[in-house]
């Protein structure tokens, strides 16, 4: 439920056209819905312009379903993210409009579509083709939220002429999404080139002494580029949220 709908609500109400019942029905599951194995914030979006989204990992199809069942009903905006695809084969008779993308691992629907901004854009751009899963989580991410991505992959500092070649679209976004595993150096190259903010992202990409994105995290946390700021370790989410955020502004 968002700001607007609350408003639509009240005004209906006001001029007669909504019953006190029909509002109270509503408002039901307001501003929490309790499901016994999770509490739903059905207030996020109001309070920061965002719904809750649902992180699938470590839940059971049966309990997505569950969650499910009350966003879909609801008719909200709906973002799902580690999602595998006995997650979607759960809920997927839910409602036609569900989509599931296997790469990003996302289950989303746009059914009340913020407007889309469409003076600016978030460049999403990997180090290599191997943080493309994390990347487009990210892009999933900001376009469910009504931005537009540019997406540039495969860009990484082994052949830097391939990130040069590309330098224009980079430079033209509002915010820069850098992806990268291994030494992690990408996010410290572009924030040498581009005014934009950099939001660097860490994978788990690389062989042992990367300990899993430990090294890539390490090195992007000790960046001498200003403007670059660190997200988790794979956390294309939290990238891609971050970056409409900024770019919403």
């Amino acid at each position: 439920m968002d700001e607007q709908h609350v408003r639509e609500l009240l005004e209906g109400y006001r001029t007669g056209e909504i019953s006190l019942q029909a509002v109270l029905d509503e408002l039901s599951g307001f501003p929490l819905k309790d499901l016994s194995f999770a509490l739903l914030d059905t207030q996020r979006e109001i309070r920061v312009g965002y719904p809750e989204i649902i992180y699938c990992a470590g839940k059971s199809p049966e309990q997505l379903r569950a969650i499910m069942e009350f966003t879909v009903a609801a008719d909200t905006d709906i973002l799902a993210t580690r999602a595998e695809e006995s997650h979607f084969a759960s809920v997927r008779d839910l409602a036609s409009d569900l989509r599931y993308d296997p790469v990003s691992r996302t289950i989303s629907r746009r059914k009340n579509p913020r407007a889309t901004v469409t003076e600016t854009y978030i460049a999403v751009v990997t180090a290599g083709s191997s943080d493309i899963p994390v990347a487009e989580e990210a892009a999933v991410t900001a376009e469910v939220f009504g931005n537009q991505v540019r997406r540039i992959f495969d860009v990484g500092v082994a052949g830097l002429h391939r990130l040069l070649a590309r330098l224009d679209v980079i430079r033209g976004a509002k915010v820069v999404v850098a992806v990268a595993g291994m030494e992690g150096a990408l996010p410290s190259v572009i924030g040498g080139l581009v005014r934009a903010p950099v939001i660097a992202v860490p994978t788990s990409v690389g062989y042992g002494a990367s300990f899993h994105g430990l090294s890539a995290l390490l090195a992007m946390l000790n960046s001498c580029s200003a403007g670059v700021a660190v997200v988790n370790i794979d956390n294309g989410f939290g990238a891609g949220y971050l970056a409409s955020t900024i770019n919403r502004l």
